[in-house]
């Protein structure tokens, strides 16, 4: 099935069942020629209208992804604390098979930020079925404790991966990151941010501005995009 047309989608407002309840999502299409359908999960601090969510997902509008932004349920409900894991990939799941029924996506694309790529890569790993994970200051470690690290699921991924990490990220340490990468398959492309922190935040004193950043991530996602489309 052929995805539609640029100007036939318009920007909508779903309301998605995840098991017993429901949670809100933002379908907004692409302002360029349409490529992917990326659905983005927030961070657990975060929700799907916070800062870094719209900064991201509007950044990729631009460089031609249709993007979804959505609550977990926990978020939706007003709380801080994280859903466990299993309901944060049921969550996924269900907004991203409501997102194909309603666009049915010629490339459909998980992931988001920190956790919740996280948990992107986890319902992944376990064979939901997707074109690839684009992952968003992915969380190798908790702060201050690099020896646990969240790599265990990694290596049974089998869609192409981009993951974006600033080099200040303290969830995500480079030297460390680096030896987990080297033990995946070349399908994991791992791109640095010099500079950014988790919040791909970059100081004055780095010359470069968080809109530059933004840029460059649009501009690397858009790169790695387009030769994901020629293989798949």
């Amino acid at each position: 099935m052929s995805a539609p047309a640029v100007g036939a989608l318009s920007p909508a407002n779903w309301r998605v069942k995840v098991g017993p309840e429901e949670t809100s999502a933002v379908f907004e299409p692409a302002l360029a020629s349409a490529g992917a359908l990326f659905i983005c999960a927030h961070g657990a601090g975060g929700h799907m209208a916070d800062r870094g969510v719209l900064g991201v997902t509007g950044a990729l509008r631009g460089r031609g992804f249709h993007t979804v932004r959505f609550n977990f349920p926990y978020r939706e409900k007003g709380s801080s604390h994280p859903d466990t894991m299993p309901r944060l990939k049921e969550c996924i799941a269900a907004v991203a098979s409501h997102a194909c029924r309603e666009i049915a996506p010629q490339t459909l694309l998980l992931g988001g930020r920190s956790m919740g790529g996280r948990a992107a890569s986890m319902l992944a790993a376990g064979e939901f079925p997707c074109d690839g994970l684009l992952l968003l200051a992915y969380p190798l470690h908790p702060p201050g404790r690099p020896e646990e690290l969240r790599d265990a699921h990694l290596a049974k991924i089998e869609v192409p991966v981009l993951c974006l990490n600033g080099t200040r990220d303290a969830l995500c340490r480079r030297d460390l990151m680096e030896g987990v990468v080297g033990r995946l398959t070349d399908r994991w492309t791992m791109h640095w941010l010099e500079g950014a922190d988790h919040s791909f935040h970059v100081l004055k004193s780095s010359g470069r501005s968080d809109a530059e950043v933004l840029g460059e991530i649009a501009e690397t996602c858009a790169a790695w995009a387009s030769g994901l489309r020629r293989s798949i």
